[in-house]
């Protein structure tokens, strides 16, 4: 028995669908594409913010901490070098004590004089020498001495051992310096001993007639 043949018919596709796409449509196309919800957006900038502002936190808890330890190396710095450049400090102080010695032993020989003892020439000749080189060494490690007679007095770094009236020398002006000033880099290792002027002596009173 023969089956007629429509034509028309079309066959079911295999997955059951009857009928095809309409020209120009791409199935599974025609839908939006996904938008997060303009809630979700506005909820995460709270979050964002808070992100930042730890964020800056951190940098300026860092920035803090950078500049204290800036000042901790420079202070740890000073204070070995202090150490090192002071530590010899009461040393130095006994060794200014031979060099006024070696002053003292001058100032106790008579001036120079002409036909004076040989003796004395050389013996004078031989401290000068002596001092000379002392005070050399002093200095190259960084020990000083300032004479401070004509200056005005500074307590700081003289030590008022008399004072008397002057007409050379103002108040307060230092007239003669028994030991200079001694320094160790610009510190005081031992102040000078110094008589200062009072000024000119008060004029004499005329008697009443």
């Amino acid at each position: 028995m023969s089956h007629d043949t429509d034509p028309t018919h079309v066959a079911d596709s295999p997955s059951g669908e009857t009928g095809a796409s309409a020209p120009g449509q791409n199935p599974g196309t025609d839908q939006d594409p996904i938008r997060p919800e303009s809630g979700q957006t506005e909820a995460t900038h709270p979050r964002i913010q808070e992100l930042e502002a730890a964020l800056e936190e951190m940098r300026e808890k860092w920035l803090r901490s950078e500049a204290e330890m800036q000042n901790l190396r420079t202070r740890t710095k000073r204070e070995v070098d202090d150490a090192r450049q002071y530590a010899t400090q009461k040393f130095a102080r006994d060794v200014v004590e031979a060099a006024e010695n070696l002053k003292r032993a001058l100032s106790s020989l008579p001036a120079p004089a002409e036909g004076e003892d040989a003796l004395i020439t050389r013996m004078r000749e031989g401290i000068e020498s002596t001092e000379r080189s002392f005070l050399g060494i002093l200095e190259r490690n960084g020990i000083s001495a300032a004479d401070p007679a004509g200056h005005p007095f500074d307590a700081n770094h003289h030590q008022a051992m008399a004072e008397q009236h002057s007409d050379e020398h103002a108040h307060g002006t230092v007239i003669q310096a028994w030991t200079p000033a001694w320094t160790l880099h610009g510190r005081l290792l031992k102040p000078a001993m110094v008589v200062v002027s009072k000024g000119a002596p008060p004029a004499a009173e005329t008697p009443a007639g």
